[in-house]
C-alpha cells in the first residue's frame, strides 16, 4: 500500500515555499513558528478551539519544548493555521496533538498540506506510529485522517479528555 505522501502528493513544493490555497486568497507559506508567531497562534487557536483553546502559557511552553514540532500557514500578515506534533523520547511514536485550519480557509486541503509534511518529516526521522485523537463528532476532521490512512483504535473513548471530553484515537502506522 502506498504511504500518504505518494497518495496524495504536493507537487514537489518543499514545506517553506509559498502556495495558493485559492486563487482570490495571498499565497500560503508553511514554516516554522517562530516566538513572534504566538499572538496570531493564540488567535487562531480561539477561533477553532473556541470552547477549548490552549492557553497562552501552553502555547508558550510548546513553543519552548516542541518550537521545531510546530508548523504555520502564514500569508505575510497573519497566521491561517497550524499544526503541533511531539515525538515520544524513544522516537516510535508521535502524537499531533493539535491541527488547526481557519474558518475562512477550510475546506481548501490546508489540513492535508499541514498533515502531509508532519508524515515526511516523520518518515524521514522513522517514526514508527502516528497517533492523534479527535472529537467523534468532528465528522470533517476523521475524514481527513482516514484519507490519510489512519484507521480508529477501537471506539469512543469515553471522558478521554476529562468528564464529557470523549475521543476517537486514530493511528497511523509509517513502517
Amino acid at each position: 500500500m502506498a504511504v500518504p505522501e505518494e497518495r496524495f502528493p504536493v507537487l514537489g513544493l518543499r514545506a517553506d515555499q509559498a502556495f495558493l490555497a485559492d486563487i482570490s486568497d495571498r499565497p500560503l507559506t508553511m514554516r516554522g513558528v517562530t516566538e513572534a508567531d504566538l499572538p496570531e497562534l493564540l488567535r487562531v487557536d480561539r477561533e477553532v478551539f473556541p470552547d477549548d483553546p490552549y492557553p497562552y502559557f501552553v502555547l508558550r511552553q510548546h513553543l519552548d519544548v516542541h518550537g521545531d514540532r510546530v508548523l504555520v500557514l502564514d500569508d505575510g500578515d497573519c497566521l491561517h493555521g497550524y499544526v503541533l506534533f511531539v515525538t515520544t523520547s524513544d522516537r516510535y511514536v508521535c502524537w499531533v496533538l493539535s491541527l488547526a485550519v481557519s474558518a475562512d480557509r477550510r475546506g481548501r486541503g490546508l489540513g492535508k498540506r499541514l498533515m502531509l509534511e508532519v508524515l515526511r518529516q516523520l518518515r524521514r526521522e522513522r517514526v514508527h506510529e502516528v497517533r492523534l485523537t479527535v472529537e467523534p463528532t468532528n465528522a470533517a476532521a476523521i475524514m481527513l485522517y482516514r484519507t490519510l490512512g489512519f484507521t480508529t483504535e477501537g471506539g469512543v473513548h469515553r471522558d478521554y479528555l476529562g468528564p464529557g471530553e470523549d475521543r476517537l484515537i486514530m493511528v497511523l502506522g509509517l513502517t
